[in-house]
């Protein structure tokens, strides 16, 4: 985690806006690294699982810093035992915001929260879209550090349901997956939102997003007309990305697509209505921007792994899950053309980490400072655990790697 800064106070929290699927509920910071999930136990079994025992399957995930339980006991106090460290991190208006969502939980939790319902009884919607929970995982904000972040939510799967969901949601969500790319494709789009994403301003929000919402993956995108409206996500000339630098942030994401593709084919796990998270830098000044000073960072880098006669042997060596913008490919740090497309940008690798030893110990903290300011490009990570889980002896998922084989041909062809 980045060094320790100011962080908001109070008056400048709200509930992360920046959610384009999902419950409600979350809170963050306006510009934080850390937001606060409700989820269910199951959820919270797998991250910790996960991080725990197999760091492959962590680096596709946000960082999962803890959790929190919260209840009417529920004060700051206890959110400083619950983190050591991380607490360090939150402002304490986020605390307080965290400690009020603790109290208007508690009711609505203690009567449904961690109880089976049995397959046989009327299922119906979470309408609300809160979860009835008292606990909570802290997690890394994914869209910290974009200045306009586009974001889609492509929900995996054909099957969308859990073993233990009743009979009546399990119908409802073979309907679903029917109907929609789900079904022909193996994931939809569950929401998206775009920087500029149209030339009418009244289709624009007030921070000049076109949102799509659930019903634009349900009811407006299809199995003929998928690709071309994933390009929408993609390329947008009102927003400063044309074909070629559009070209370079598909190609980023389609081999990132491919390292999920490999974890998912290595791991033996069960997951239903988990997401692929896309972001990237929707502003193309900004992007442009973004891709320069890292690239920049990155010449630096080579110049001084040339002057130690270091070679970079494998970028499999490396964390894949911290990256900013920079891939590793053999025998060099790649930087990015933006005239053609790139072997790729790489979504959070430090360029301080990969050099080790190069930089002495008094320019290390200068480094941390530099890395820690970089402009974000992009970041792809799995999200959504509430029905996950690890299931040795059976297998890998191919319900889900269904969807991600998917996306990496529409990926493909958008890179072309």
């Amino acid at each position: 985690m980045a060094a320790s800064r100011d962080l908001p106070n109070h008056a400048d929290l709200q509930p992360y806006n920046h959610a384009v699927a999902g419950h409600d509920g979350t809170l963050s910071d306006l510009d934080g690294e850390l937001f606060i999930k409700p989820c269910v136990q199951q959820e919270i079994d797998f991250y910790e699982t996960t991080f725990r025992d197999h760091p492959d399957f962590a680096s596709v995930m946000p960082l999962f810093f803890g959790t929190l339980s919260l209840n009417d006991a529920t004060d700051i106090d206890s959110l400083n035992e619950q983190l050591p460290g991380v607490a360090d991190h939150m402002s304490e208006g986020l605390k307080e915001e965290a400690v009020k969502m603790a109290k208007e939980a508690v009711a609505e939790a203690t009567e449904i929260a961690d109880q089976d319902q049995p397959v046989d009884i009327a299922w119906k919607p979470n309408k609300n879209r809160r979860i009835a929970t008292n606990k909570s995982v802290v997690l890394q904000n994914t869209t910290h550090g974009f200045k306009k972040p586009n974001i889609l939510d492509a929900k995996l799967g054909r099957r969308l349901w859990a073993d233990d969901a009743p009979l009546e949601k399990r119908r409802r969500f073979d309907e679903i997956s029917r109907l929609t790319t789900n079904g022909s494709h193996g994931f939809r789009i569950a929401g998206m939102r775009v920087y500029k994403g149209s030339d009418k301003p009244e289709e624009l929000d007030a921070n000049g997003f076109k949102v799509y919402n659930k019903d634009y993956g349900r009811f407006q995108v299809n199995k003929e007309n998928i690709v071309q409206e994933m390009g929408k996500f993609i390329f947008n000339e009102w927003a400063g990305i044309d074909r070629d630098l559009g070209r370079a942030v598909a190609q980023a994401f389609l081999e990132d697509l491919k390292r999920v593709e490999e974890v998912l084919a290595n791991s033996e796990t069960r997951m239903y209505s988990a997401s692929l998270l896309f972001t990237f830098e929707g502003d193309g000044e900004a992007l442009r921007a973004a891709i320069e000073e890292n690239n920049a960072l990155v010449e630096k880098a080579n110049a001084l792994i040339e002057d130690d006669g270091i070679v970079v042997q494998d970028s499999k060596e490396f964390d894949a899950g911290k990256t900013n913008g920079i891939m590793v490919g053999q025998e060099d740090i790649s930087a990015i053309d933006l005239h053609t497309v790139p072997d790729a940008i790489e979504g959070d690798v430090k360029v301080v980490e990969l050099m080790g030893d190069v930089v002495s110990d008094d320019e290390e903290e200068d480094g941390d400072d530099e890395l820690s300011n970089l402009p974000r490009i992009y970041s792809l990570k799995l999200i959504d655990f509430a029905h996950a889980k690890w299931v040795p002896g059976q297998g890998p998922d191919e319900n889900n790697l269904f969807g991600v084989r998917s996306l990496i041909k529409i990926f493909e062809e958008l890179a072309q």
